[in-house]
């Protein structure tokens, strides 16, 4: 089953092209992983293909309520602890399994501390963990890996190997090797739109670039 097409999708960043021409396709139990060098515009592709943003042209196709995504920001209510951090998350989404997604990121020891007494790493592995009570098939994840320490990667790695396991696929900007088997890797480079082509497309928002 496909969670995700992409076709001849070209995105913005700043009012100017940053990739263009970008296609390809996700099925159940696939991860994608994007490279490139930094400013290719991986973040902006992954915003757009999320909903963030419009796109400058192309063609992005899913199921409804599919895509969970994380991103450089950890999403967190630092007021709120571990637990509560999660179960508000899990009922935004319509999700659960807090137990499981606790134990998955080793967040057991942690369950009554405040988002805000957390390290970095910490609250990483709870930004991550959200996934995990979404409930959703699709995760657009960019830099995940960010701030984690190496048994935390490997925790990391073993939370998407078991998503796709169970139906769900991923759509990464990441440099880190997961050591997952059912990968394909995008290299944008020859997708570098050429340099100082402007584009305002309809609903184009300059914040959002």
């Amino acid at each position: 089953m496909s969670l995700l097409t992409v076709q001849d999708l070209a995105v913005a960043r700043g009012g100017m092209r940053a990739v263009e021409g970008v296609t390809f396709s996700l099925a159940a139990g696939q991860a994608l992983i994007l490279r490139g060098p930094n400013g290719i515009g991986k973040t902006t592709l992954l915003r757009t293909i999320a909903g963030l943003q419009p796109p400058v042209q192309g063609r992005i196709a899913m199921p409804d309520d599919a895509v969970a995504y994380a991103a450089h920001a950890d999403g967190l209510k630092t007021a709120l602890t571990v637990t509560e951090n999660l179960r508000f998350w899990a009922e935004i989404f319509g999700g659960g399994g807090l137990d499981a997604a606790m134990s998955a990121m080793d967040l057991r020891g942690l369950a009554d501390r405040p988002a805000a007494a957390l390290s970095a790493g910490q609250k990483r592995r709870l930004g991550l963990a959200r996934l995990l009570v979404t409930g959703r098939k699709l995760w657009i994840l960019d830099e995940p890996t960010v701030s984690l320490d190496t048994a935390s990667v490997a925790r990391f790695a073993t939370a998407v190997r078991d998503h796709l396991a169970a139906g769900g696929a991923a759509l990464m900007a990441t440099h880190i090797d997961l050591g997952l088997d059912e990968v394909e890797v995008l290299d944008l480079t020859p997708r570098r739109a050429k340099p100082g082509v402007p584009t305002r497309p309809a609903g184009f928002n300059e914040a959002f670039a």
